[in-house]
């Protein structure tokens, strides 16, 4: 009886050490998994994706939503208008200096023309269709983004009629600002701005030239006469905005009290990417890989992209350089840079990441600003499905996050998360793209779309409609309005500029995001 009972002990202490031994394997394993964020081991690279695939539906229909916003902003004789509400206007835009500024499109809900944000609005949209014109053409919205461009960059090329003067601005904001009315019923003056070697403007010049080499890239192959045009004006205006430094927002002040400008290096670099890409000239390489590099670049210093600051986007650009082309090129050890620069700002957007921003609503949204608040998330989130296809095209399996691990999937989840919460998926149940949904805001706040077209208003009387207590009578479709609070409010209130002004560059961006989601596919290797 004794020896059985030894074996038997003996059994059951075999037994406990393999149950102890399990239990510590179970906990790496574990370990491991929270340290990596997806596995016990690194994930291999996804397979890279094919052609445009299935639509997702929602991201498809906001999409086309969206894409209206430009008809409802475009300014000049309008062609095939679509928009039953909106007609000629801006028509003597420019004929003071001889030129003629028709075109373009209106910064916001009034009736000015902004160079700057215009610009940026242009180089986000060319951008979009260079890596995702597959994917809109899918849902039928390629042909009319190029067009919304090219309406954009029509205005630009007559608003630089001398390789060292750049119109900048139309109309006075203290005189547009005293009126509400109708674009098609204005009457008052509509003076010009303009930036030259004695007044340069070094932010506005280079964004300028960012978006006229990006669109030179969109019409290469379709008009190849004003690409050419595009992309010469590009390099006039960047020499320009480079040999004659100086802040705009310093030289001419009254307009840093709507864009003030922050600093130019950020375009500068902005502007040598873009014509890099363009162009395959070392020079532009050399540019933003050498000393421009150590002035302006910030490496380390992840920052929120915007029509103020694209040194986010600049990060993702070169990134496209250093995962696609040959790993000879000069400088790769700048490009790194750039790109370990562009992770980090991937690892901030992150909700799980070591690194995360904490400047989040409760419910996940990127909140960084209480005026138009959704430029940020939506500007990050663009960014976010950009570098996610990157990564999948290029199959690149992760980014490193202080530790962990994430995989594109992980940047595409984070982007459509705060396209969700755009779309209504938040505590308000809201759309806060105009014309999405059955809730969206019916007070937005927008001169055109708070008048009846039957209205004969002046410069003054029109401000009845702007306190009216009736929803808008024509809806500002596509217009992505400022959004919540941190809290999550949003009060639907015609006087709330805050939240309910809509912008064109926010139109840009959430263009460009679901254009990013619509579908997957491979990104093209080089825009070239």
């Amino acid at each position: 009886m004794g020896d059985k009972s030894r074996s038997k002990g003996g059994w059951c202490g075999w037994l406990l050490v393999l149950i102890v031994a399990a239990a510590i394997g179970v906990s790496i394993f574990v370990l491991v998994k929270k340290k990596h964020g997806g596995g016990s081991s690194e994930p291999d690279a996804a397979p890279v994706p094919g052609p445009p695939g299935a639509v997702t539906q929602k991201y498809g229909d906001a999409l086309k939503i969206a894409m209206q916003f430009f008809d409802v902003q475009k300014s000049g004789k309008l062609v095939d208008n679509k928009i039953s509400w909106r007609g000629d206007s801006g028509l003597k835009d420019g004929k003071s200096a001889s030129l003629d500024l028709s075109k373009g499109m209106y910064d916001a809900g009034d009736l000015m023309k902004f160079g700057f944000p215009m610009a940026y609005t242009a180089t986000v949209l060319a951008w979009t269709i260079l890596e995702y014109g597959d994917q809109m053409a899918v849902v039928k919205q390629l042909e009319p983004a190029k067009g919304s461009l090219k309406w954009i960059t029509d205005y630009l090329v007559n608003a630089h009629p001398e390789d060292n003067v750049l119109y900048i601005q139309v109309g006075d904001p203290d005189i547009d600002h005293k009126c509400w009315q109708r674009p098609e019923e204005m009457t008052e003056s509509r003076p010009l701005t303009q930036i030259n070697a004695s007044v340069p403007g070094t932010e506005v010049a280079a964004e300028t030239a960012a978006a006229m080499a990006a669109a030179s890239l969109v019409f290469k192959s379709s008009n190849s006469e004003y690409s050419s045009s595009l992309l010469n004006h590009a390099k006039q205006l960047f020499t320009f905005a480079d040999k004659h430094r100086g802040s705009y927002s310093e030289n001419i002040p009254k307009v840093a009290t709507y864009y003030n400008s922050t600093g130019y290096g950020d375009e500068l670099l902005w502007a040598a990417t873009w014509l890099y890409h363009a162009t395959g000239d070392q020079s532009y390489h050399d540019y933003v890989t050498g000393d421009s590099a150590d002035e302006f670049a910030s490496f380390g210093n992840p920052t929120w992209f915007s029509w103020d600051n694209k040194l986010a986007g600049v990060q993702v650009l070169l990134s496209r350089v250093s995962l696609f082309r040959s790993k000879d090129l000069s400088n790769s050890n700048v490009l790194m840079k750039y790109r370990s620069t562009a992770e980090a700002v991937m690892c901030g957007l992150l909700p799980k990441s070591p690194t995360a921003t904490s400047s989040r609503t409760d419910s996940g949204l990127v909140w960084i600003s209480q005026w138009n608040a959704l430029q940020h998330p939506v500007a990050s989130a663009f960014l976010a499905v950009v570098y996610s296809d990157y990564m999948l095209s290029s199959r690149t399996a992760k980014i490193t996050c202080d530790g962990k691990y994430y995989t594109p999937s992980d940047l595409r989840k984070f982007a459509m998360s705060q396209a969700d919460y755009v779309l209504g998926d938040n505590p308000m149940k809201m759309s806060y793209l105009v014309g999405y949904g059955d809730n969206y805001p019916k007070y937005v706040h927008h001169r055109g779309a708070s008048i009846p077209t039957d209205a004969t208003t002046g410069c003054k009387d029109g401000f009845k409609w702007l306190e009216s207590t009736q929803p808008n009578p024509n809806v500002a479709v596509g217009g992505l309005v400022g959004g919540p609070f941190l809290n999550e409010t949003y009060i639907d209130s015609r006087n709330n500029s805050m939240q309910a002004e809509p912008t064109t560059y926010n139109s840009a961006i959430i263009v460009g995001l679901l254009s990013g989601l619509v579908t997957t596919s491979s990104v093209v290797r080089s825009f070239t």
